[in-house]
């Protein structure tokens, strides 16, 4: 018996010694000592003194216990999510009227929304940011990747242009990012994360997403230097963001309690709708839908951003399509046999030149090569300005990524030549008449058939082919006409020439379009 109690006396006495510990804490170097890297083992810290019972509020902040238990659709997961100070006021109670009368709005745009809404949802987790802002594009453009302001912004998140190069969203012929699924999520939610950042406060985060980041930081200055309050509700700012955070919290609300709006939200499963399929050449859009299935609707759907019959690879190296959709793709992709899979390339304009001339060059009619580039009438095409053209068997290099990020379209109006018969004054001369309407004497002596130092009779009919900029005469006939500019074409009479008539002179140039 006395061995056992020496032998437990001295379990106790080694247990004790274990137990011992530094202080400090064990992220606490000592003096002299440099701090360790991550890389470094991780030494357990022991309690030197009795341990405690853990209360509630020691398990989670608000006192809320975590649920385990699996989300049953998006939107549970979306409401577990829910970390922003809850708005109430009048404004709020306004807006959830406003939606609650209109059912099938709700109804449309939830519906929209259940393609994009868990990559978005995954986006914000992955982020540590509240699930909230997952409701932001209904504000913003009612998960509309196609909307288009009056303001020109555009996409689900509603860039400005500007935005959106700050945060590297590519806007040109052949894409714009802004609408792009992927990357405006990303670009939204780095602004997002930068205004929280810069204000400490998701309310007016959210204000100056809206209103602007300048604009806000103006209202909180003000307030500041008259002593007033620095929250959202205290600022002076227009209706429209004064309404912003209201609806979002009233868009809020009916989705945490559907059952009291009488609201009916769709299914919407917790998991991905879509997936993202790398390309490794340019290929056509028509071409995609067909090998993996889809409508054209639903490709432009979950690919907004594309506004080409073609994707050029080096720009757009990757394509969403719905889950399933998108194995089948890639089924047909290795099934079919190697070769071209685009039937468009990129061309770029040697010299400024019409379209029927620049369709004359790539063998294509002009209403088709104006049509596929949106090339308004009346345009000429500058040089340098890159245009869609079919892609011939013999062209093997895809669009190189300069182009395909950089490529442009610069158009110039047309000048078109009007036939115009003035009459001479006293004393008139070749040079003298080519002087007043700002063209060269041997121009006026090649229309008139006569010598360049020629003199004209009083009275004599002069004829001249003057260049106007079609869609100008109007604003001249209103303008400068009304201010009686000597340059003003709108009190010479004027005979547009056909195409069968044939201008009195011997040169080539006198046709009815010209170069500018």
């Amino acid at each position: 018996m006395k061995h056992l109690y020496l032998w437990s006396l001295s379990a106790l006495l080694a247990l004790t010694g274990c137990a011992t510990t530094e202080t400090g804490g064990p992220n606490t170097p000592a003096a002299g000592d440099t701090p360790k890297t991550s890389s470094a083992p991780h030494t357990p810290s022991y309690p030197s003194g009795p341990l405690s019972p853990i209360s509630a509020a020691n398990l989670q902040g608000n006192g809320a216990v975590t649920s385990l238990a699996v989300p049953e659709d998006l939107w549970d997961r979306i409401r577990r999510g829910f970390a922003m100070p809850d708005l109430e006021n009048d404004l709020v109670s306004n807006q959830e009227q406003w939606y609650a009368s209109r059912p099938d709005y709700i109804q449309r745009m939830t519906a929209r929304s259940s393609k994009y809404m868990f990559h978005i949802v995954e986006e914000l987790e992955r982020r540590g940011m509240p699930t909230e802002l997952a409701l932001l594009p209904y504000i913003e453009s009612a998960y509309n990747p196609q909307a288009v302001s009056s303001a020109k912004a555009a996409g689900m998140w509603q860039f400005m242009p500007a935005t959106g190069t700050y945060f590297d969203l590519k806007q040109n012929m052949f894409r714009d990012d802004r609408r792009d699924v992927l990357a405006s999520t990303r670009a939204a939610l780095d602004y997002l994360q930068k205004l929280y950042n810069m204000f400490g406060d998701w309310h007016l985060a959210l204000a100056a997403y809206n209103w602007g980041e300048g604009s806000v930081g103006r209202a909180l200055a003000r307030n500041q230097k008259q002593g007033l309050g620095g929250a959202y509700t205290d600022l002076s700012m227009p209706d429209e963001t004064r309404n912003y955070v209201p609806k979002l919290q009233a868009v809020k609300n009916i989705i945490a309690h559907p059952e009291r709006f009488q609201a009916e939200l769709p299914l919407i499963e917790n998991h991905p709708y879509f997936q993202a399929v790398t390309l490794d050449r340019d290929i056509d859009t028509a071409q995609v839908a067909e090998m993996a299935g889809v409508t054209m609707d639903e490709l432009k759907s979950l690919n907004p951003s594309f506004n080409r019959p073609v994707i050029f690879k080096a720009g757009t190296p990757q394509v969403l399509l719905p889950w399933d959709n998108a194995n089948v793709f890639r089924r047909n992709l290795q099934a079919h046999e190697k070769g071209q899979y685009a039937s468009w390339t990129v061309w770029t304009v040697p010299s400024t030149m019409t379209v029927a001339t620049a369709a004359g060059m790539v063998g294509m009619s002009e209403n088709d090569l104006r049509a596929v580039n949106n090339i308004p009438p009346r345009m000429m095409v500058k040089g340098g300005s890159a245009l869609m053209v079919p892609r011939s068997a013999a062209v093997k290099q895809d669009v190189s990524s300069h182009l395909a990020d950089n490529a442009h379209i610069a158009l110039t109006p047309e000048v078109v030549t009007r036939r115009t018969t003035v009459k001479a004054r006293k004393g008139d001369t070749v040079a003298r008449v080519a002087q007043r309407y700002r063209v060269t004497a041997a121009q006026v002596a090649d229309w008139n058939d006569v010598g360049v130092k020629s003199a004209f009779k009083v009275g004599h009919q002069v004829v001249l082919y003057m260049p106007v900029r079609v869609g100008a005469a109007p604003a001249a006939r209103g303008g400068q006409a009304a201010r009686g500019s000597r340059s003003s074409t709108a009190k010479r009479p004027a005979v547009r020439q056909t195409a069968t008539q044939k201008a009195p002179s011997k040169r080539s140039t006198s046709t009815t379009k010209k170069k500018r």
